[in-house]
């Protein structure tokens, strides 16, 4: 793809790929029903908690596995305006939002960040905001001084570190992705500010394993990270659409032990401006940005409709996966 071709970006593939049989064509076809027939699981909203925003894919890395496709070159996602943002904003306060998430791509690419995310504090929310702590953000170390002045930990960053080595890092990011992105961490540490860490796991990689060297890593560097806690160090599983995964039915969550209501699409939604289309539209995940049937229009007060786990996202990321973007 075009985004391979971008300056720095990875040669090979992830270190982090999934292992696993090509996904079959009958699987995740029907929103009601799985490929043997069995009634698909579905989540309802209990409350909107956090309200995402993307920016926009375009970035400035292109990583070896990047589920939304980010790179210098991709716009399929384009910059969302602030005067489209004030909208949602509104709605959230409407629905008692908690939090509001930011993502991309690289939030800070796109010139009106600054402004949505002071918006957004301005009146009252927490911001969460996904960063690789490269040059576009340390062009707005001032603003982060002042949010930080006027906001204090209602403003967290952060910072996505794929690994604890840099040779796995960089075999995902890309070549010089490790120095600019630990200076960048460093600068948010040693200025006090709330900072968080998302990394990944290798396919033979335990977690406490993981988070040992972590932890190491920022004592050696001085980062104010705690590794063993999982906000503080939030250790993703891979996705790969492609790749076989088991699809999830109603009789589920009995049989893991798990209730819909620990899933994302449980308590948050995203917008996301398409290329080509005249507006932002809310979608039901911060993982699923272009599959239309995980569109829920184009206002979220209308977004609350029961979500049917219809993508392999759903399956590999957030149910047995057990994770969550949020904080």
């Amino acid at each position: 793809m075009a985004r391979r071709t971008a300056r720095n970006a990875p040669s090979g593939p992830s270190p982090f790929a999934v292992e696993a049989e090509a996904l079959s064509v009958k699987k995740f076809a029907d929103p009601q029903r799985t490929a043997d027939g069995q009634r698909r699981a579905s989540v309802a909203m209990t409350k909107l908690d956090t309200l995402w925003l993307n920016t926009g894919t375009l970035c400035n890395l292109a990583c070896a596995n990047c589920y939304i496709e980010s790179s210098p070159t991709n716009d399929a996602l384009i910059y969302l305006s602030h005067d489209h943002a004030v909208r949602f904003l509104d709605e959230a306060e409407e629905l008692e939002t908690r939090e509001i998430g930011f993502t991309g791509g690289e939030p800070f690419m796109n010139p009106e960040f600054p402004a949505i995310l002071s918006d957004a504090l301005e009146r009252g929310f927490e911001a969460l905001v996904l960063t690789n702590a490269m040059r576009p953000m340390r062009r707005h170390e001032p603003l982060l001084l002042d949010l930080h002045d006027r906001f204090g930990a209602r403003l967290t960053l952060r910072v996505s570190l794929d690994h604890h080595s840099q040779a796995v890092h960089e075999g995902e990011r890309g070549a010089h992705s490790w120095d600019p992105a630990m200076d960048g961490l460093r600068w948010l540490s040693e200025h006090g500010l709330s900072v968080a860490v998302a990394g990944r796991l290798l396919p033979d990689e335990k977690e406490s394993e993981a988070r040992t060297a972590y932890g190491s890593l920022f004592a050696r560097e001085g980062i104010s990270v705690d590794a063993d806690s999982p906000h503080s160090l939030v250790l993703f599983p891979e996705m790969d659409e492609e790749k076989d995964i088991a699809e999830i039915t109603t009789e589920c969550w009995d049989i893991l032990g798990k209730s819909p209501t620990d899933l994302m699409c449980a308590n948050s939604r995203m917008i996301v401006h398409r290329k080509g289309e005249a507006g932002p539209r809310v979608v039901a995940c911060t993982l699923i940005p272009y599959d239309k049937g995980f569109d829920l229009g184009d206002r979220l007060l209308d977004a609350s409709g029961d979500v049917a786990l219809n993508h392999p996202h759903c399956a590999r990321f957030c149910v047995l996966g057990g994770a969550s973007c949020s904080a």
